[in-house]
């Protein structure tokens, strides 16, 4: 039976922050929806200090941002997403449409078409989250967009250079220096300065998810990628360095962001605890690491792999690292996960930055419905059909017009028997 060797907060107290951010996030879509522009000027002051002319930078100041990047900057920005795009090419090959005669003069199809616009958020704020230009604005491009805004916070008040550099090198149509719920509102909702878009893609923290929550229906979503989740499961052939660098690794986006370690062994997890403190020590991101998992962070004692992967399935995690001596039990078991990260030899951070799989991944359970962001997120599977014959209509027509009586509606029982006037036998 599955033992807590520690535990994070209560359900209780997540619901209650929970509902102070819904109630947050509701007020300021809401000024958005009532004063546009004005509202979304207001709110970037008062949350990030910044109001320039204009949000949207344009192509002069998009150039002179990437000048002052060191070109080995730019070369590691355009492999990291040479590695995305291929691996997004791939997927997007894989699609086909389809088109069938199932019945003699009746075809049936599906024709796979990206969505006309599509709003990317690339966090920011305490960290420039660079990679997920790649994952957002470039994956639409390769799905085929052709309308791509993408928006980022200032930081500190200056433009993050490389994330613009990584949105321009993804192909980018727009870029906005504006973060938060604010852009996020901005893009779904639109103003006088700017399009409504279709889609809002991208991760956030807990506001950014919320206002994605909310403006879903009016816009499509990729899903609530809210704070950061990384789940460690290991056995006794794993060493408590490792697993505490990969928990600490994940934990430093924010003081939200569950840290879970799913283990067979009470030594690893003593071990663990202890080698957690010993690289707080020095780690730079420890105010925030700590408290996250101080306040987030999680050990469940198991007996054996099975009971893991049972626990880890309920855990639904977006970040999942095996460490153990079967690490394939986990890929041929597992159905509830963002993404797998198998064995020693690689990492969360791989994947976040550069290996080639999206970034932008399910949490707060929602692995056990979705995974991730990729390039069908932003394609509709729309079908058609047609029938040719006579034959066919009046066929279709027959079967039609008795299951339309059935449920009595009687309006669509006369599109199919007109059909079977038109053209049945004579």
């Amino acid at each position: 039976m599955a033992t807590y060797l520690k535990r994070g907060i209560t359900e209780e107290a997540s619901r209650e922050y929970n509902k102070k951010v819904a109630n947050i996030v509701e007020g300021i879509l809401d000024d958005i929806r009532e004063r546009g522009d004005v509202a979304v000027r207001e709110l970037s002051d008062k949350f990030d200090k910044w109001t320039p002319e204009n949000f949207k930078l344009s192509q002069a100041e998009i150039d002179a941002v990437i000048a002052t990047l060191p070109e080995q900057v730019i070369e590691d920005i355009k492999f990291a997403q040479a590695q995305v795009r291929n691996f997004a090419q791939i997927q997007r090959d894989s699609m086909h449409d389809v088109e069938v005669e199932t019945l003699p003069g009746v075809i049936l199809g599906h024709k796979n078409m990206p969505v006309n616009s599509v709003g990317c958020y690339v966090p920011g704020g305490r960290y420039p989250m660079v990679a997920s230009a790649h994952m957002s604005v470039l994956t639409a491009k390769v799905a085929g967009v052709p309308r791509v805004i993408a928006c980022t916070p200032p930081i500190n008040g200056e433009l993050p250079a490389a994330t613009i550099a990584a949105m321009h090198f993804g192909g980018a149509d727009e870029i906005h220096i504006i973060g938060g719920v604010q852009a996020v509102g901005r893009m779904a909702l639109g103003t006088e300065s700017m399009e409504p878009v279709d889609m809002i893609v991208g991760p956030g923290n807990a506001f950014v998810a919320e206002a994605k929550r909310q403006l879903f229906g009016r816009v499509g979503i990729d899903l609530l990628a809210g704070p950061t989740e990384v789940l460690v499961i290991a056995d006794d052939t794993a060493d408590a360095e490792m697993v505490a660098t990969d928990l600490l690794g994940q934990a430093e986006h924010g003081p939200t962001s569950p840290a879970l370690l799913i283990t067979t062994s009470k030594k690893l997890a003593d071990e663990t605890v202890v080698e957690i403190a010993r690289q707080l020590e020095t780690l730079p991101t420890a105010d925030i690491a700590s408290v996250a998992w101080e306040n987030m962070g999680q050990i469940i004692l198991v007996e054996d792999l099975e009971e893991a992967c049972v626990e880890a399935n309920k855990a639904a995690n977006e970040h999942v690292q095996i460490l153990t001596a079967d690490n394939d039990y986990f890929l041929e078991n597992m159905t509830n996960y963002g993404a797998l990260f198998i064995g020693p030899r690689t990492n969360v951070a791989f994947g976040d930055k550069v290996i080639g799989t999206n970034h932008t991944l399910p949490t707060g359970l929602a692995a056990r419905y979705t995974g991730g962001l990729w390039v069908g997120k932003f394609i509709k599977t729309c079908t058609y059909q047609r029938v040719t014959t006579d034959e066919a209509s009046a066929l279709i027509g027959e079967y039609g017009s008795r299951l339309c009586e059935i449920e009595k509606f009687m309006g669509h029982k006369a599109q199919c028997d007109l059909r079977v006037e038109r053209y049945g036998s004579k």
